[in-house]
């Protein structure tokens, strides 16, 4: 099967980079293409030999020799794109968070197994190799039960960065617990096979205001925030969505731990490990930063450390998004993430929004209680 490739938010921060990768796939071509702003659509109509460009999104998905389409819009317009998609039997790989919430991503995982359809969702950081190795000690069983868990999930951006979509809670599903927690929480359960059992947070916006240059891009931000300081921006606005959470999880095991999620400029990476995994036996660490994962032993002083990469290697469609979809297609079944994984991911993020505003602590299995049940077709 050749992938006709369709792609809504084709130019943006995300969708370039992706379509440079997919236009090195042997068994892709792309068809179709979607954004705001002509003179990009243009430039990636030369560059990807596409037979359309549109800024209408429906354009792509009704598009017939599209039969996979990419979802690469802000977070609150996956949901219709999504659904639009199902409908018209397309499969589909959709942005992390899928939803802005729990309901939005179960009615378009149903969606999509009642016409049979693939799915992916680009959760990169399982195919990162100094994560991969931990994962591989952990089935070992080297750390025995685990018994606590420990994640900083830091990304920051420069000190002067613009306000983008992802400062706006009307489009971010919840600000850094969706942007960088969906990773996070997406690398524990599958390093670990655990789900988190309930959670406590305590978010913030912790920025200043940032500076208003308007309807810019992720890429565009960063480039001007590196080149310009906050003096230099007339007019200024404060971030709405989260950029800040510190979240007490505990997980179906009994393990306990914390987990810090932040984009702000005042949390850097790198001076802690990223990952702790305390076992009965052995407790890990993971510093991405250097690429490297060690293993505690005893009372911590026998150490055994190696250096593994810390991104992702090769072209990740050719390796990893098309051959989860082939594989769904072929037997109904991947070890890839997919929207169920999706969901999973979800649950925890909707927790977390709930304790937050509350102040008390939330379990995800009331979460997942309260969403769409599933028709019998479904189950």
């Amino acid at each position: 099967m050749q992938f006709g490739i369709g792609v809504i938010g084709a130019t943006g921060f995300i969708g370039t980079p992706y379509r440079e990768e997919i236009r090195a796939c042997r068994d892709a071509k792309i068809i179709a293409l979607c954004a705001r702003r002509m003179d990009r659509l243009e430039a990636a109509q030369v560059a990807d030999g596409a037979d359309l460009i549109t800024q209408r999104w429906q354009d792509v998905v009704e598009h017939p020799d599209v039969n996979v389409v990419l979802v690469l819009t802000p977070d609150a317009l996956h949901y219709e794109a999504v659904l639009a998609c199902a409908a018209a039997g397309k499969h589909v790989v959709c942005e992390k968070p899928v939803g802005v919430n729990s309901r939005e991503a179960l009615l378009m995982l149903y969606a999509l197994q009642d016409k049979g359809l693939a799915s992916f969702v680009p959760f990169w950081t399982r195919y990162v190799p100094v994560f991969q190795r931990a994962k591989a000690i952990v089935e070992a069983g080297t750390l025995g039960d685990i018994r606590a868990i420990i994640h900083r999930w830091h990304n920051p951006r420069p000190a002067s960065i613009p306000f983008t979509w992802r400062d706006d809670a009307k489009l971010s599903a919840a600000g850094t617990i969706a942007d960088v927690g969906s990773h996070a929480y997406d690398t524990i359960r599958w390093m670990t096979g655990l789900e988190a059992e309930s959670v406590k947070t305590d978010a913030d916006v912790i920025s200043p205001p940032k500076p208003d240059l308007g309807d810019i891009d992720l890429g565009e931000a960063i480039a001007w925030g590196q080149g310009h300081s906050l003096a230099e921006s007339p007019e200024t606005k404060r971030g709405i969505a989260w950029d800040y959470a510190s979240i007490a999880w505990r997980f179906t095991n009994g393990a306990v731990g914390n987990i810090v999620l932040s984009h702000a400029t005042a949390l850097r990476k790198g001076l802690a490990p990223e990952m702790e995994l305390h076992g009965t036996l052995a407790s890990l660490a993971i510093d991405r930063v250097s690429g490297t994962v060690t293993v505690a032993r005893g009372d911590g002083t026998e150490q055994e450390s190696e250096k593994c990469e810390s991104t992702v290697q090769g072209n990740r469609f050719e390796q990893y998004a098309f051959p989860g979809l082939r594989e769904q297609l072929e037997s109904g079944a991947t070890t890839h993430p997919t929207l169920h994984d999706g969901c999973r991911v979800q649950f925890f993020t909707d927790a977390c929004v709930r304790s937050a505003q509350t102040g008390k602590s939330v379990k995800l299995s009331v979460i997942e209680a309260e969403g769409p049940k599933p028709t019998a077709k479904q189950e």
